[in-house]
């Protein structure tokens, strides 16, 4: 592994955690894929771990709520050939998923006024815009 996969600031995935499971890949690959178990399967128990803070693990367990397992968050790998690169895979998109999953909620949206000066120059133009629209009519032909 390239070392410690960084959440946010200091916090990162404790190695001693990460549960590893491999297996099979599908897919086309020749004889090479009946052998090799290429396939990663990286859970993570974020019921259980000390690893993060209070408030960020109560806010990864509410959000990440649907893919949980008895508090447990897994994610595969296959798209790579080799076990290597799918071990790399599964723990980067581990640590992106804790990471979107434990960011602050938005700051709320400060409600604003539209200026007075552009909805009047808004209706200004609408005006002057049915106005040229009604003098397109034919009454004034003769």
């Amino acid at each position: 592994m390239s070392g410690p996969y960084v959440i946010r600031g200091s916090v990162s995935l404790p190695e001693a955690e990460l549960l590893w499971r491999f297996s099979r890949s599908s897919g086309p690959g020749g004889q090479h894929v009946n052998t090799s178990d290429t396939q990663v399967e990286l859970r993570f128990d974020l019921a259980r771990t000390e690893a993060l803070p209070p408030v960020w693990k109560q806010r990864a367990l509410e959000r990440l709520a649907a893919r949980l397992t008895d508090g447990v968050v897994t994610v595969r790998a296959s798209e790579h050939r080799s076990q290597w690169r799918n071990r790399e895979a599964a723990a980067v998109r581990l640590a992106a998923l804790l990471a979107k999953a434990t960011a602050p909620p938005p700051r709320p949206r400060k409600p604003t006024r539209i200026p007075r000066g552009l909805n009047e120059r808004r209706l200004r133009e609408k005006k002057q815009r049915s106005e040229t629209k009604r003098n397109r009519s034919g009454r004034d032909w003769g």
